[in-house]
């Protein structure tokens, strides 16, 4: 039991893993407001908002920073893979998504007249974000760490 007592009193883990999971159940919502039916793929799914990538590595870098103050190892370590996450959902992997959209529609209209078993099923095209949907991801995993701080 004493592993389980380590893991879930820690504060840093329980921070990051808490801040992916409202992200996602978040997402799923609004999801569902929006398009009016549930996809269960949106609770693991990338893309969409808020960023579940940003909410999950800021509130990391915030309860490392509460846990082991801003000059230390584990905060440098943690805000340098938040600023590489955040930035690579909004410049490669959103730029995959566009792509992605747009191989999709070509594959649909089939102008090469390919048969279907040579055409590959569609491609993911939610793998990115806005930085709109980053920064929302960011302030709720800052928050989540902010909040959870109080019970450890």
């Amino acid at each position: 039991m004493k592993y389980w007592d380590d893991i879930l009193g820690n504060q840093v883990l329980m921070s990051s893993v808490t801040g992916w999971m409202v992200a996602q159940v978040l997402k799923t919502l609004i999801d569902l407001a929006l398009n009016r039916n549930f996809n269960p793929e949106r609770l693991v799914g990338s893309g969409g908002m808020p960023s579940s990538h940003s909410s999950t590595v800021c509130a990391l870098t915030t309860a490392a920073s509460y846990r082991y103050g801003p000059g230390s190892f584990e905060f440098a370590v943690c805000f340098v893979l938040s600023m590489i996450v955040m930035y690579d959902a909004m410049g490669v992997r959103r730029e995959t998504g566009r792509q992605a959209k747009l191989l999709n529609s070509i594959l649909l209209e089939n102008p090469l007249k390919l048969k279907g078993e040579l055409i590959q099923e569609t491609l993911k095209e939610y793998v990115g974000h806005t930085p709109l949907q980053v920064a929302a991801g960011a302030l709720l995993g800052i928050l989540l760490a902010l909040f959870m701080a109080q019970y450890y």
